[in-house]
């Protein structure tokens, strides 16, 4: 499956980073005074390899997918609203539309396995728009089996590229729908990171402490069926979804592209997690917008050394997060390219 996975180059850029660093140093304020933006302007620099830095097109893109494993409880809301949301996020009412139309996000919604079939429409320019990429109508049940087979997981990831491979812009916004996903995210953090379920599974859609317990008893028989299944490509095809295999694809792809990466919150990361074990310089590529709510997140984060630029205790997904901490990024290019060096600005540098 890894044949046709795009090849992701480090961007360590020794020069570039002195350079950004020493354009940050004189502008007109103290030193390091604005704090965790000069970090972020540093990695959009090293992203786009120039110390002016500037994101076109922005294109948020809501992966969705259903679960076999909706079947078994794991969700408070039925398999149904995933298709009842995508139809919401192209109707322009989802939190995610919002957001998107507010900050001038291209909204794309990629029907990559919801169970009820979604008829192709026409967008009008400027609409959210729809892509029919289904394999298939919904993943089987990992507790009784793999979700994927391998084929088909491969499917996902081709999807994923082609679907990055046609879009406009420098930057992309992960979004996600699927109920049951966050089983999905729990499942392969616990099995990359042999973390125990206990620590990395949580409420979800919002569970209560016995629907958390009957979540955890489902997602350790889907560990324990699936248990020869631990590479990274494997334990997607097992655990994961449509949504997310495909979001691999087209993390993967966006990468190689040196497209700005800019990462929601539980399943995307999880995303971002198996990519990056198949390519470690996906991260190099990466804006992690938010801390989740939701139980697991934090340690999924550690697993990539990854400090979000929000903690707000979101746990709604759709890419809501990403679209929140999307004018952070205009801020800082918009800095980097427009603020002035005190040499120009006629001001005098502190004393040493």
């Amino acid at each position: 499956m890894t044949a046709h996975l795009p090849l992701i180059a480090d961007l360590a850029d020794p020069q570039l980073t002195q350079a950004l660093q020493h354009k940050l140093n004189n502008k007109t304020k103290p030193l390091g005074s604005l704090g965790r933006l000069e970090n972020l302007a540093l990695t959009l620099g090293q992203i786009q390899g120039t110390e002016s830095p500037r994101l076109e097109q922005p294109q948020m893109v809501v992966f969705a997918g259903d679960h076999g494993l909706a079947a078994r409880g794991v969700s408070a809301f039925p398999s149904d609203v995933t298709w009842q949301m995508v139809e919401n996020f192209l109707a322009g009412g989802a939190a995610v539309s919002v957001l998107a139309r507010q900050h001038g996000l291209g909204l794309t919604v990629v029907d990559c396995g919801v169970a009820k079939p979604i008829a192709a429409r026409d967008a009008a320019p400027g609409q959210p728009r729809l892509l029919l990429r289904k394999v298939a109508p919904g993943t089987q049940d990992a507790s009784v089996g793999p979700a994927m087979s391998a084929e088909q997981c491969a499917q996902a990831l081709a999807n994923g590229v082609e679907v990055v491979r046609g879009l406009p812009g420098n930057a992309l916004l992960l979004g996600e729908m699927g109920i049951a996903n966050t089983s999905v995210a729990s499942l392969l953090l616990a099995r990359l990171a042999g973390l125990p379920l206990a620590e990395v599974t949580g409420a979800g859609t919002g569970l209560d402490a016995a629907g958390i317990e009957r979540k955890r008893a489902v997602l350790q028989q889907a560990l324990d069926v699936n248990a020869e299944a631990t590479s990274p490509l494997d334990a997607l095809a097992a655990l994961g979804g449509y949504e997310v295999a495909t979001l691999v694809g087209a993390v993967l792809q966006a990468a190689a592209e040196r497209r700005v990466i800019v990462v929601d919150g539980f399943i995307t990361s999880a995303a971002v997690l198996v990519a990056s074990r198949l390519q470690p310089a996906v991260l190099q590529r990466c804006v992690f917008a938010h801390r989740s709510g939701e139980r697991g997140h934090s340690l999924m984060l550690a697993q990539m050394q990854a400090e979000p630029l929000l903690d707000l205790g979101l746990r709604l997904g759709e890419g809501s997060g990403a679209a929140l901490a999307w004018p952070l990024l205009q801020s800082t290019c918009a800095v980097l390219r427009e603020m002035a060096s005190f040499e120009a600005a006629g001001v005098a540098t502190q004393s040493v």
